[in-house]
Parts: structure tokens; C-alpha cells; sequence
């Protein structure tokens, strides 16, 4: 299984990207101080770059920096050139059994460590990783009414009602209504353009 605890004098070998608060591993105070580096660009570092050099969205690089450290420390900080299938078979299964992770969020996971040995190791398995599927969860979501929408909408003013008003009458993410600029909305024929998108597309909602 997945070691649950984590010898902490292990922590000077250092990938360049210490976990913080939002990978929710260690804090930056537990982290030694001048701890030695790997002689190459340390790990994390590549994959930031490669990352970019991609186009990949800054929150596609967020999710695959935080999936990668996990699993490199749930494996006692062991560099991923000397693990494999077995290790990466192992961390998922464990995320799902014991940690009860969703579907979406293993499959996450699963691509960021693969795109770590793919773009960043140059390694290529020749097997396909086996590990427990997590379940998915049935839940009923929970939907404002139009009357609840009205009043919420009602208490609200200046920026953030224009917002929610976009929003929630465009169908739009929410970073797709911070990122829109003033040529992107045509008043004349009442549309919307959304640049950029998911899955970098531009579409009218």
C-alpha cells in the first residue's frame, strides 16, 4: 500500500516545487532549508516549463504540479526515474479505495503522472496502468428555483450582479467572464464571444 506517513528527514532530495498549503503535503516550514538539488533542472521545474511551452491553461498547470508531488511523496520522495506501472497503480488505487476520490479526479491524476514520464522522463510504458477505478458518485444536485435566483440576484449591485447576471444568462464559466474583453461582447447583435475557452475554443454560449 501507500506509505501513509513520511519519513520527513527524506525531504532534502527536492524537485523544485515544494508543496504548499494547496497541495495540502507539508508546510514550507517543514522543508529544510538549503537542501542540496539534483545536478540537472530540478524536476518540477521542467514540468512547469513543458507545461507552458504546451499552452496549456494556468489551472491545467496547478492540477498536474499538485497530482505529480502527491505522488512523489506518498512514495517516500522517490524519484519517478526508478518507478513505474506498479507505483503509479499503487498511489491511484489508494486514492480511490482510502481516499474515496472521485472519477474525474483520479483520471486527473492518471494524466498528469503520465505526462510526467512522457514530456518530462521520456519514458513510454508499454502496458496499460491497471489501477481500481474509482466509483461515481449518484448525487442529486441542488438547483435555485427562479424566484431564489430573483431575490439572490436582487441583494446584489455593481459589478458582481453584471457577473452573476452573465453568468448565470450565458451559461458562462467564471473564468471565461473574467477574461472577456469589451470587443468580445456585440451589442448590436446581442452575442457573446468566449475566447479561449475549455479545451481552448472559441464559441458563442
Amino acid at each position: 500500500m501507500v506509505p501513509l506517513f513520511i519519513d520527513t528527514s527524506m525531504l532534502h532530495l527536492r524537485f523544485g516545487g515544494t508543496p504548499d498549503n494547496s497541495v495540502g503535503l507539508f508546510s514550507r516550514r517543514r522543508m529544510k532549508e538549503g537542501a542540496s538539488t539534483m545536478p540537472e533542472k530540478k524536476l518540477m521545474v521542467r514540468v512547469r516549463e513543458r507545461i507552458r511551452t504546451k499552452g496549456y491553461a494556468k489551472s491545467t498547470e496547478r492540477i498536474y504540479v499538485h497530482w505529480i508531488l502527491k505522488y512523489i511523496y506518498s512514495h517516500g520522495v522517490k524519484h519517478p526515474m526508478f518507478m513505474g506501472v506498479a507505483e503509479i497503480e499503487e498511489f491511484l488505487t489508494h486514492m480511490a479505495v482510502q481516499k474515496r476520490m472521485s472519477p474525474s479526479s483520479q483520471n486527473q491524476a492518471l494524466h498528469a503522472i503520465l505526462f510526467l514520464y512522457r514530456e518530462i522522463l521520456q519514458i513510454e510504458f508499454g502496458k496499460e496502468v491497471n489501477a481500481v477505478r474509482a466509483k461515481e458518485r449518484k448525487t442529486i444536485p441542488t438547483v435555485l428555483t427562479v424566484g431564489e435566483v430573483q431575490r439572490v440576484m436582487g441583494a446584489m449591485r455593481g459589478l458582481p450582479l453584471l457577473m452573476t447576471e452573465v453568468l448565470y444568462g450565458g451559461g458562462l464559466r467564471l473564468r471565461e467572464c473574467t477574461g472577456l474583453r469589451v470587443k468580445d461582447v456585440d451589442f448590436e447583435r446581442h452575442t457573446i464571444l468566449v475566447c479561449d475557452g475549455k479545451g481552448r475554443k472559441d464559441r458563442y454560449p
